[in-house]
């Protein structure tokens, strides 16, 4: 029992199943909004709460805002190495999520300019290109679509894969790779595995090529840039990128499209009619649907405590403690969000975590955010009368996978 656990102060939580959104078989079924459990724990005692993890062992959840960065700011204190066994989650050995201190800074700095806000805005014209040559492409296949299938996953697979320079004709096979490298489930390990070695031999000839004959690519930067690192963390960099990349921001379209043609705001008996009405607002509304409804894992990857510490909220950690932040609940956090629960395009300051924070926040943020916005502007300008074509309720979502959202997106706007 930790040091947390004992404390009478920690408040009335027992300790409970992780992640939260299992079901009696283990596997994970997070729902559109975010388990009201986190709520609840946040505001009892220090906002800390003991777990099972469904790899067996003890945690603690951590859910307050301050707390949270504080954890998530540290990676001398809190590690993610002391906290990565083998069974945790399947492929992030040697990668940035796998990594801390000066390993993970020398591989972030092989491809850190190509991820700066700037060079998400040079790539601005790019992305809108492809958006709206995604865009024809369905409106020509007429309606009903799959706002997935037929838009945001071919969208958002192309602009990763432009910046590496995948050939085209590979790019679906490297989305079925993907889709079961992201599986979370027990079922799934082998599979994700064997999709992570296709994957990874896949780019061992292709990075090989690039070190010979450089060019104008993200793939060439890599080859030639990160030729100092070893040779698993280079094979793996571009892969986390591929899956990465493409799968969050497919989601991402996805969720907000579902969330905005079925949640009212302001006037407007819908949030897409009311974007509809206002485009100059997209941008604005994609942050705070970025912090409503991430479609990342809800808690970070856990970390080891590596020497006694004190959050604070003041909740005292013991050295070997594993803890997990969760990034839904602190972006809910009364104590920084005022109304959390209330949508607010206008929400000024807007520092929510979907992206995580400090040294482990996601290099890929300013363009995941670029490719949405885009997508849904895009999206609101040219089918003002987009809808769903099934009922809310029937609209299914993915289970027992690292990235959040509608499996399908049935929409019609005729």
């Amino acid at each position: 029992m930790t040091a947390i656990a004992e404390s009478e102060n920690v408040g009335t939580c027992p300790m409970i199943a992780h992640p939260l959104d299992q079901d009696s078989q283990g596997i994970n079924r997070p729902p559109l909004d975010k388990n009201p459990r986190y709520h609840e724990i946040r505001e009892d005692g220090f906002g800390v709460c003991p777990v099972s993890r469904a790899n067996g062992t003890p945690g603690m959840l951590v859910t307050r805002y301050d707390d949270v960065t504080a954890v998530l700011r540290d990676s001398k204190v809190f590690s993610r190495i002391g906290a990565l066994p083998v069974d945790d989650v399947a492929g992030l050995e040697g990668t940035l999520l796998g990594l801390d201190g000066e390993d993970h800074t020398q591989v972030r700095m092989v491809i850190k300019d190509w991820f700066t806000p700037r060079a998400a805005e040079k790539r601005r014209g790019d992305i809108e290109a492809r958006a709206a040559a995604q865009l024809q492409v369905m409106i020509a296949q007429g309606d009903p679509a799959d706002l997935i299938e037929a838009f945001s996953m071919p969208f958002s697979l192309d602009v990763i894969c432009d910046m590496l320079g995948l050939p085209q004709e590979d790019r679906l096979q490297f989305r079925q790779w993907g889709e079961a490298f992201l599986g979370t489930g027990v079922l799934t390990r082998q599979a994700a595995e064997a999709s992570e070695l296709a994957m990874a031999g896949y780019l061992i000839d292709l990075i090989e090529r690039r070190r010979q004959d450089p060019q104008a690519d993200l793939l060439s930067q890599i080859a030639v840039g990160g030729a100092h690192l070893p040779f698993d963390r280079l094979i793996k960099l571009p892969l986390a990128l591929v899956v990465g990349g493409w799968e969050t921001a497919a989601s991402s379209i996805g969720t907000f499209v579902q969330v905005l043609l079925t949640r009212p705001y302001a006037e407007h008996e819908t949030a897409y009619g009311y974007l509809s009405a206002h485009p100059e607002m997209v941008a604005d509304a994609v942050t705070e649907m970025e912090r409503m409804f991430s479609t990342s894992a809800a808690d970070v990857m856990p970390r080891r405590v590596m020497q006694d510490a004190t959050l604070p909220s003041g909740a005292h950690l013991q050295e070997g403690d594993v803890v997990i932040p969760s990034i839904d609940a602190a972006s809910y956090d009364p104590r920084i969000f005022s109304e959390p629960h209330r949508m607010d395009f206008a929400r000024t300051p807007n520092p929510h975590l979907s992206f995580g924070y400090g040294p482990h926040h996601c290099i890929g943020r300013y363009l995941g955010h670029t490719e949405v916005a885009t997508a849904i502007g895009l999206l609101v300008r040219n089918l003002p009368g987009l809808r769903l074509a099934v009922p809310a309720e029937d609209v299914p979502r993915k289970v027992g996978h690292a990235v959040s959202g509608p499996v399908r997106l049935p929409v019609k706007w005729s």
